[in-house]
């Protein structure tokens, strides 16, 4: 079938601002019907994320050309064989890492860290190793295993969690990455206890998630980092106890008995501000960082940290989650008025914007943007 789609032809080599060197151009595609155990999707929402970002402007490199797009929510329109507990009309989330269920980190229950599904993202194919997206020069690859920003997609059916059909389809495309990693790195690589201090750093769309995770856990004193005054007007009105434009000593002594945080959540994928993370963290504390950095950035830790000041740090890939298990719960818990992810809601627009939104965001002027197909 032929579709409309946010195509990426080289990555790293665009001026900004991006509305006018179009990073993104819209042609039209042909996306072959899906395989063994691959669905076809049609795309109601996708969001962007600055994953998508970090792609484009080279931080993380992929493979080209390429349809970018991982945070989304669509329709099913027809299934390949094997594809059991999904039909057509189903509403599903999608998820940017397609498990394969058989690999050692799969069995151990770790499907974040699924070997294949990392191979098939790196090599920008779906899980079996196809690429169903074609312009007329050859194959076009699959931004983790999803290449949301489009009319359709074909995934891997492990990538697609079956949800209530009755979720706004802008707010369900939240649950695929921002909220996923975020309120999956407090409650999952974090494991908040209630009553426990949390600092963030970062308040993008991960960062104030995992705000609304650690109020939703019973964090008993939240202190939110960012240099944005807007980003940290919105965390005080979801529920920071303080914020602040950077770690200061002065507030951690004052909102922290020890002088840091039981748990730290790191979302900006910067060496430096995971030391700063690291820092702000009590002797014993938990350190989970989910930002992405480029690959060329390295950290140095005084050797006796982690062992005098029995710190932890974990890295945090998906938030640490089994998106068939903690999307629906993720949601049960929105539903239930203790997740307002809504308010993680920037802007809902058409795809022809999306250069646009992608200048927005790299001014830091949206938390998260939803583009309709």
């Amino acid at each position: 079938m032929k579709i409309r789609a946010a195509m990426l032809a080289q990555s790293g080599d665009h001026a900004l601002p991006y509305e006018q060197s179009q990073p993104l151009t819209l042609p039209q595609l042909t996306l072959d019907p899906p395989g063994p155990g691959e669905v076809l999707v049609r795309i109601d929402a996708a969001g962007l994320c600055h994953s998508d970002l970090s792609v484009i402007n080279g931080d993380r490199p992929r493979p080209m050309p390429m349809v970018i797009g991982h945070e989304a929510t669509g329709i099913v329109e027809s299934l390949g064989e094997g594809c059991d507990g999904l039909a057509v009309g189903d509403r599903v989330v999608l998820a940017f890492l397609p498990a394969c269920g058989h690999c050692p980190r799969c069995l151990a229950g770790e499907v974040w860290l699924c070997g294949p599904g990392t191979v098939a993202n790196g090599r920008g194919t779906l899980l079996s190793g196809a690429c169903r997206l074609h312009d007329d020069h050859g194959p076009v690859h699959h931004h983790l295993g999803i290449s949301a920003f489009a009319s359709h997609a074909v995934v891997d059916a492990r990538s697609a969690v079956k949800v209530d059909s009755d979720i706004p389809a802008e707010i369900a495309a939240l649950f695929g990455c921002a909220v996923l990693t975020g309120v999956g790195a407090v409650v999952n690589a974090g494991a908040l206890r209630p009553g426990e201090s949390v600092v963030i750093h970062g308040l993008g769309g991960v960062g104030l998630s995992a705000l609304l995770g650690a109020r939703a856990a019973g964090a008993a004193t939240i202190l939110a980092i960012d240099p944005s005054a807007e980003k940290r007007a919105i965390a005080q009105e979801l529920g920071a106890h303080a914020c602040a434009p950077e770690e200061a000593a002065h507030l951690s002594t004052s909102l922290f008995v020890e002088g840091g945080a039981d748990l730290v959540i790191e979302t900006v994928g910067h060496a430096a501000v995971l030391r700063a993370a690291i820092a702000s963290g009590r002797r014993g504390s938990r350190i989970v960082t989910v930002g992405l950095p480029h690959p060329d950035q390295m950290i140095d830790l005084p050797a006796l940290t982690l062992v005098a000041e029995a710190k932890t740090l974990i890295g945090s890939y998906l938030g640490s989650c089994v998106p068939a298990r903690d999307i629906p719960r993720f949601i049960a818990l929105w539903k239930a008025r203790r997740l307002p992810v809504e308010r993680l809601l920037t802007s809902v627009g058409p795809l022809d914007t999306i250069n646009h939104l992608l200048d927005e965001m790299q001014a830091g002027r949206a938390i998260r943007q939803i583009v309709k197909p």
